[in-house]
């Protein structure tokens, strides 16, 4: 049987995984300094794919102008032809994680980072979803985190996804966070998950239910502030 708080736990340890990804991408593509920089029209020579303008993104996103041109340098300069399909992105997204297997989150991760739904990560993609993980409102990163949950975008997160992601968690940090599961273990999660979020007991959880059982964990919450400043 499985403890209350472990089950909670889990749902904390996802929102933290979730922002440190974002850190840590923010890491691997020398973003945290902001001691170069760009043009200001952020024009490329040379790419596949050129960005919106450098007024527009700031009038989208919470970021200013100079801290715009510091992640554009480090996006650039990882990603030449100015978009990151997700081969790539996967392979980023496994140096955070060597004891594990993060291509199944990587997969999904990639999938919400990917608003366009066209393969691949632009840009502006990568601005705005980093805009809102590390300084959007609350309700903003958790309809974000929601979106990232609902895997077959339908507008609820049922069992079976919320399995998928549990097992994704599980597998991306290894066998030397957790040695030793049992077959059931994903199950209790997701039943934990669904008796903690589910309020209507109709077998799915929706943004309404997400939204306000994230908001009574203090846990939770407190996770969501926990990068605000890095850049």
């Amino acid at each position: 049987m499985m403890e209350k708080g472990e089950g909670e736990g889990l749902q904390t340890l996802a929102i933290v995984l979730l922002l440190c990804g974002a850190l840590k991408l923010l890491h691997t593509l020398g973003l945290i300094s902001t001691d170069d920089k760009v043009d200001d029209d952020l024009e490329l020579s040379m790419v596949c794919h050129r960005p919106e303008g450098l007024e527009q993104l700031e009038a989208q996103t919470n970021f200013n102008r100079k801290e715009l041109q510091v992640l554009y340098r480090g996006f650039k300069n990882e990603c030449p032809s100015g978009v990151v399909n997700e081969e790539t992105f996967k392979q980023i997204y496994s140096q955070f994680f060597p004891h594990g297997d993060a291509s199944t989150y990587a997969h999904y991760l990639f999938n919400a980072f990917d608003s366009s739904n066209n393969g691949s990560i632009k840009f502006e993609d990568f601005v705005t979803a980093l805009s809102i993980l590390l300084r959007g409102t609350t309700t903003e990163k958790l309809e974000w985190t929601f979106n990232l949950y609902d895997i077959n975008r339908d507008g609820f997160i049922n069992k079976e996804e919320m399995t998928d992601i549990v097992k994704a968690i599980y597998d991306m940090m290894g066998r030397f966070t957790y040695p030793a599961l049992k077959t059931d273990t994903p199950k209790q999660h997701v039943d934990a998950f669904f008796q903690k979020m589910d309020k209507n007991r109709d077998g799915v959880v929706t943004l309404d239910e997400f939204i306000l059982s994230c908001q009574e964990d203090e846990n939770i919450m407190r996770s969501l502030q926990l990068f605000e400043n890095v850049i």
